[in-house]
């Protein structure tokens, strides 16, 4: 039987929303191990000047315990 454990973990990208999720799966990856899905519970924009300068994504990141 496998035992999963689920963090939360905000990340931002000036490029997209898919672009914030790599990364941050990217960092997670670096001190947690066997990473299985993460799940997007939100995404938001920042917005100056009329014009979106940043992507947020607020991740459940899935891995399994060993």
């Amino acid at each position: 039987m496998a035992v999963m454990k689920v963090i939360e973990i905000l990340s931002n990208s000036e490029k997209s929303w898919e672009d914030a999720t790599r990364k941050a799966v990217k960092q997670a990856s670096k001190s947690v191990k066997n990473i299985k899905s993460a799940f997007v519970q939100s995404q938001s924009v920042v917005v100056n000047d009329d014009e979106v300068t940043e992507f947020r994504v607020n991740l459940k990141v899935t891995f399994e315990v060993k």
